[in-house]
């Protein structure tokens, strides 16, 4: 993530977590989703871009072993007050401590939207590098009818076909599984996708 999306983030860290650091906000469908996918994984899942560690915290309370990682110092800081019985790490999880094929699970939930399609490769990549074979990678994401650039309410994020995230999770060394996609809610009724990808 680059320091434009980190500073932005900082700057409306009381809004998000106000809006959104709460599982409450989420949508049912999601809750299943993940939930499901975590109960499924072998090992130790990272909660790519953690924010407020409200996934991380819903998670274990499902008896799931859960870190989270995240650029935006406050989010850490909330996320260790919060759920002090959990590890938060504040780092780029664009290059990630942990060794080459020790994580069961990646959970990168609408954490990869403010990637440049240019840039997105590095991190499909270091997801790739750490997680075991069987391993698996779980992402959420803005469906649109091409790869672009919208206005997003902190910073610039970008739609994806469910076709152009799959080649380029391929690239990576990651087989698709599963693919998801529905409507969203009002006010803001974007399409949304999750896909599921295993290390081979």
């Amino acid at each position: 993530m680059s320091s434009r999306v980190t500073h932005a983030y900082s700057a409306r860290s009381a809004e998000y977590v106000h809006n959104f650091g709460s599982i409450s906000s989420a949508h049912a469908s999601d809750r299943q989703l993940i939930s499901s996918w975590a109960a499924g994984v072998q090992g130790c899942i990272i909660d790519a871009g953690c924010g407020p560690g409200h996934w991380s915290g819903y998670l274990a309370e499902h008896g799931i072993d859960v870190r989270g990682v995240d650029q935006v110092p406050a989010f850490i800081e909330h996320a260790r007050a919060a759920f002090p019985h959990l590890c938060f790490e504040l780092r780029n999880f664009d290059r990630l401590p942990d060794e080459t094929g020790r994580v069961g699970g990646i959970l990168a939930w609408y954490s990869l939207i403010h990637h440049h399609p240019r840039t997105i490769d590095v991190t499909l990549h270091e997801f790739a590098r750490v997680l075991r074979p069987g391993g698996t990678l779980l992402i959420g994401f803005f469906v649109g009818p091409d790869v672009e650039p919208f206005d997003h309410t902190v910073v610039t994020a970008y739609r994806w076909t469910p076709d152009a995230l799959r080649d380029r999770l391929r690239a990576a060394g990651l087989e698709v599984i599963e693919t998801h996609t529905r409507a969203g809610r009002d006010p803001r009724p974007r399409p949304h996708g999750a896909i599921i990808a295993q290390r081979a």
